[in-house]
């Protein structure tokens, strides 16, 4: 606990002097110890995050969706980043496999220590009565937000080593901006493999489902859900075509009536 605390606090560090920050990961100093201090904080807080999600649906599920979340970030990474590594040094980088992994984890670790600064607002809604197409709409949302973050964090990283150590090209940095859209589809793709991570009510516990479906329609489907719930759900009242007072007026009207 002790370790982490110290990883994540010099992490932190870094957002007052990124300089600094930029410069501990674009160097071959301590390379080891950093990146297994990423590894730590990208674990803790993307576990802790996936039992917040997967809480929805019981113990089990919650515990599932711990191992899910930092396995999902893990290969993630493992697909994308070779690919990328590989193509920087085509156009010219001069980081090394390792400094470029740290810089690449750092993003993953930001986009873990704002997911996981959400876990209290998930957790509201789920005592509040957050349905589940709702709760699914909320965790894109927030992994979302995360991924801008972090891939902003990478990419001022790549700057740093751009404008200010003059070891990584102009070019490369616009096509890390390509290189994102690459790997939020990779993302998207492995989070609906690996699904479910919250887990529907209304099903038995599976660890992983089933292939059938694609991410982008479950998404479309969970906000018709959403829009559509209370509208479907209203019952409709048969109408006479009178309004109240015509309809007691001849009622009054009628044989018998008072």
């Amino acid at each position: 606990m002790g370790i982490m605390r110290v990883a994540s606090a010099e992490f932190l560090r870094g957002f007052q002097n990124k300089d600094e920050f930029f410069e501990k990961l674009s160097s071959g100093q301590d390379t080891w110890r950093t990146i297994a201090d990423e590894v730590v904080l990208l674990t803790v807080f993307s576990g802790l995050y996936g039992i917040v999600m997967g809480s929805y649906n019981g113990l089990v599920q919650a515990i599932s969706s711990g191992i899910k979340v930092p396995l999902l970030f893990a290969l993630t990474v493992l697909i994308a980043f070779p690919a990328f590594f590989i193509l920087q040094h085509a156009l010219g980088s001069r980081l090394g496999f390792w400094q470029m992994l740290k810089i690449i984890l750092a993003g993953f670790v930001m986009i873990a220590m704002v997911v996981a600064s959400f876990a209290p607002i998930v957790i509201f809604f789920l005592i509040t009565g957050g349905n589940y197409s709702f709760l699914k709409l909320l965790h894109v949302a927030i992994f979302g937000l995360g991924g801008f973050f972090g891939m902003k964090m990478v990419l001022d990283g790549l700057k740093f080593c751009c404008e200010k150590k003059a070891i990584y090209p102009k070019t490369g940095v616009v096509v890390f901006r390509f290189w994102i859209i690459i790997l939020a589809f990779v993302g998207m793709q492995l989070a609906w493999n690996l699904r479910p991570f919250i887990g529907s009510r209304d099903l038995p516990f599976e660890f992983v489902r089933g292939r059938e479906g694609n991410f982008y329609v479950a998404v479309i489907g969970a906000a018709s859900d959403l829009v559509l719930r209370d509208v479907l759900k209203t019952p409709k009242e048969p109408s006479s075509g009178l309004g109240n007072e015509e309809a007691s007026q001849v009622e009054k009207d009628a044989p018998g009536g008072k």
